[in-house]
């Protein structure tokens, strides 16, 4: 049991105190002193019942399996369209009052939501033109304000009610007529603020959201310059773009005062474990039932189990069920079931009726480590993966569902049944896609490049690190596509045993472990396969370019060979590997830079890691080639040429074909793998 606003000894991980929200003459730059004392969400874990539960802003993080509908039991204000948009490059909005709604629009311009604002007026975006590079609002960093005027219902006057955003990159205050009511950080997690203290159904309310966008680099061409911030993450340019503003939807929803925050279910063997977080966010005590649904075609009965929440309490309701007649799973046969938890009243009312119900996808697999083994349903997998971004030269970070059809249709044609989300979470479409699609997905944060004095930050007092792994555990939770957890990407190792690198990893898997009833495994892309702390680690992943960046092709089987010896009980998995051609040049395989020298470097370390039988799976670097804002790509619009397709998504390169075609080398015999007793 949990009451909003106190902090009982269920709490198994918190970060560092959160900090209460000032009011909106008070909020200035968002790197004021008392702001850097925690991430601004204010996530902790706590233990509800047996269940680790993610808080934020002092309520139970919702669940956003439900972005593209509202329940029954809801209502629901799509935010999606146009919106009031203006730069503020001298970061005097705050102090202008352009969050307040008496404050008029003139010096406004318009934007549409989701989007990125790099789109918003860039001259040759699209494409490998370089001559306007570092021209356009592609280039436009610090502060962007929006604005849009909604009414809202009378009948949410006794409502919970919440705004919800996919993403917005990457910082972001919000305001309710021109009252704050809390900030974000962390440009692809979806996040929830409680606003029903702040609004007055039946009349209008303004929503402002200023935006912050932490340059790159003083000078894009040149690539000078670089622009950094200790406490973000990223803290420094990484080598994908980072695609500004409202990226995903955003909407206003009501529920009732007792309702279902979020359904967490683990399916294995024909039992089902479901569990509803169940929140109170009224002045008065609930007593009733969760009735759990299990989804006909399982063969599962109706369960109800009782529940009574006190003022300001949150619950978790358990039911174990048997779901006799489900099936499996699987990349060939991804077969999905939806539960429904219904919230009913109970004894001592007239009639029981639904307060409120919530309903999620899931599927039944197991997930295990077996010695050297990766097991999905107790058989050995290999993951034949693929890396890919999150993007289009139409509309940056804000695909249609049509672009993410095409873009991971790409998958099913090249065969591979994992694909490695790259550096931060993706629209909730992509993950219902591989659920039904029968692809794995190797889940990942934002943690990419930190160097030693910003996990020690992170880890002893800010904690985005953490709050970005426990956020991708919790919204991920119920996918069966995701079959593993990553928490960083070639991070920087302190030397003498590296125990701060060591402390920041440890404390984003407990994280992780606190959360995930799955038990899925844990892992990294690391920048050596001489890491450390490749014991905390489930499944041993890095990142590899033999070849291309150091050594020779070659070289990689010898590495191979050394990480198995000194981790012999722990799966190998390459993380990243490739390396780059200009579109239709072709020539030798020795010739750096054409397609054939390409598709040969590919070839060489398929066959490596594929004849190694602890070797779990390989992960080609990359789908498409993809856009980032340093310099040294200026030439070429921004665009670095390592994907196995260009730009458009469409047209092919030689390694394409190659690995469309390749298939694993060795197929052991029993005796050859021998899983962990």
């Amino acid at each position: 049991m949990r009451r909003l606003g106190a902090l009982a000894a269920s709490v198994v991980l918190l970060a560092a105190p959160a900090v209460a929200s000032p009011p909106a003459s008070a909020v200035d730059d968002p790197r004021t002193p008392d702001a850097l004392r925690a991430e601004p969400a204010g996530t902790r874990i706590e233990t509800v019942d047996g269940t680790g539960v993610l808080f934020q802003y002092d309520h139970v993080v919702p669940s956003f399996d439900d972005w593209d509908a509202a329940e029954p039991t809801r209502d629901r204000i799509s935010l999606d369209g146009t919106w009031s948009f203006r730069f503020d490059p001298e970061g005097r909005g705050l102090s202008d009052g352009w969050a307040r709604p008496d404050r008029p629009l003139e010096g406004w311009d318009t934007i549409r939501v989701p989007s990125s604002w790099d789109l918003k007026d860039t001259p040759g975006f699209d494409g490998y033109d370089g001559t306007d590079f570092g021209e356009g609002t592609a280039f436009q960093d610090g502060y962007a304000w929006y604005r849009k005027t909604i009414t809202v219902p009378r009948s949410w006057n006794d409502e919970h009610v919440r705004l919800s955003f996919l993403a917005v990159n990457y910082r972001s205050d919000v305001w309710i007529d021109g009252v704050h009511a809390g900030a974000h950080e962390g440009g692809q997690t979806p996040f929830a603020l409680p606003v029903d203290d702040l609004l007055r159904p039946g009349t209008e309310a303004t929503i402002a959201v200023r935006v912050d966008r932490r340059a790159s680099f003083e000078d894009y061409v040149g690539g000078t310059g670089p622009v950094t911030d200790r406490y973000a993450v990223p803290w420094k340019p990484v080598d994908y773009w980072p695609y500004a503003g409202l990226t995903r939807s955003a909407w206003l929803e009501a529920v009732p005062r007792v309702s279902v925050a979020k359904v967490l279910v683990a399916a294995a063997d024909g039992v089902l474990d479901a569990r509803a977080v169940v929140e109170n966010t009224g002045s008065r005590p609930f007593r009733g039932s969760v009735r759990w649904d299990p989804g006909r075609p399982t063969g599962g009965s109706v369960t109800s189990r009782p529940v009574t929440v006190g003022p300001g309490e949150t619950r978790v309701v358990r039911a174990v069920m048997r779901i006799p007649r489900a099936v499996r799973w699987s990349t060939d046969d991804p077969r999905t079931y939806t539960t429904t938890a219904e919230l009913r009243t109970g004894p001592g009312t007239s009639r029981r009726q639904t307060v409120d119900q919530l309903s999620t996808g899931y599927g039944m697999r197991s997930v295990d480590i077996a010695g050297a083994l990766l097991q999905v349903n107790g058989d050995e997998v290999f993951l034949k993966g693929l890396n890919w971004h999150e993007e289009t030269g139409r509309g940056g970070r804000s695909l249609t569902l049509d672009e993410y059809d095409h873009e991971l249709g790409h998958a099913l044609d090249l065969g591979v049944n994992l694909l490695r989300n790259s550096v931060y979470n993706r629209h909730p479409y992509a993950y219902d896609w591989a659920d039904r699609h029968g692809v794995f997905m190797m889940d990942d944060t934002d943690n990419m490049w930190l160097n030693t004095d910003q996990q020690r930050l992170q880890t002893a007092s800010y904690g985005l690190s953490r709050a970005l792994a426990a956020s991708m555990a919790w919204n991920q939770h119920n996918h069966p596509s995701v079959i593993l957890w990553g928490l960083q990407n070639e991070s920087e190792i302190d030397p003498d045993g590296a125990p701060v690198y060591r402390a920041w990893l440890r404390d984003m898997k407990d994280a992780i472990l606190a959360l995930d009833l799955q038990h899925r495994p844990v892992t990294w892309a690391s920048s050596t396969t001489d890491d450390p702390a490749f014991d905390i680690a489930d499944v041993i992943g890095f990142n590899e370019y033999f070849g291309y960046f150091y050594g020779a092709n070659e070289d990689l089987g010898p590495a191979l060979d050394g990480v198995h010896a000194r981790h012999p009980d722990t799966p190998l998995l390459i993380t990243e590997n490739g390396s780059w051609s200009y579109l239709g040049r072709r020539g030798s395989a020795l010739d750096e830079g054409t397609e054939d020298w390409q598709a040969a470097n590919l070839e060489s370390h398929w066959d490596q890691a594929t004849e190694r039988p602890f070797v779990a799976g390989y992960t080609y670097w990359v789908l498409k080639d993809y856009k980032q804002r340093a310099g040294y790509n200026a030439d070429l619009n921004g665009i670095s040429v390592m994907g196995l397709l260009g730009w458009d998504s469409t047209t092919r390169r030689l390694a394409y074909d190659v690995y469309r075609d390749v298939s694993k080398t060795h197929d052991p015999a029993p005796s050859d793998r021998k899983a962990a007793p």
